[in-house]
């Protein structure tokens, strides 16, 4: 980690409420990473930071959850960020998941422009929220560059064959 990975962490920790039952992890464009668990979080927790990424969790069966999510994600680096973040969400799963059961699964990127490309959620799912989600994400992966195409500059978005469209 970095000076200013840290200063950003010591500053998010002295102005958040509540930080000692807080998790945060981050990772910045050069692929520093940062991480916090707060001594109240739920049950087993944890956070590993590594370079290109960071996994953080509560309530886990042990912490062998988190190094099997950074394992996956670390020798998967020429995957897609995202099949690369389903694929570190279902090891974790694999290597015990938490506790008790799963009920919802999200998945945010964000990358070249300031919102996100990818906002997945499954709120409430009684079986496998994150099977689910990697459906989403699965339905959703062939249009992302499209919708930040058109995002960025419509004229040369691919046709959607609707009215209006070219």
């Amino acid at each position: 980690m970095c000076s200013s990975d840290l200063d950003a962490l010591e500053r998010i920790k002295a102005t958040s409420s509540h930080i000692d039952y807080r998790q945060i992890a981050f990772v910045d464009r050069q692929g520093l990473s940062a991480v916090h668990s707060g001594t109240q979080a739920l049950g087993t927790y944890g956070a590993l930071a590594f370079k290109n990424g960071a996994v953080a969790g509560n309530m886990l069966r042990s912490l062998d959850v988190l190094r099997a999510m950074r394992d996956f994600f670390e020798k998967s680096e020429r995957a897609d960020l995202g099949d690369r973040l389903m694929g570190a969400m279902l090891e974790g799963l694999a290597a015990g998941g938490e506790e008790g059961p799963v009920h919802s699964a999200g998945l945010v990127i964000v990358r070249e422009v300031a919102w996100s490309v990818a906002d997945l959620r499954v709120d409430w799912h009684v079986d496998d929220p994150v099977g689910a989600l990697a459906e989403l994400w699965e339905r959703w992966k062939p249009q992302l560059d499209a919708y930040v195409t058109r995002a960025l500059d419509p004229t040369n978005a691919p046709s959607y064959g609707v009215p209006g469209d070219k």
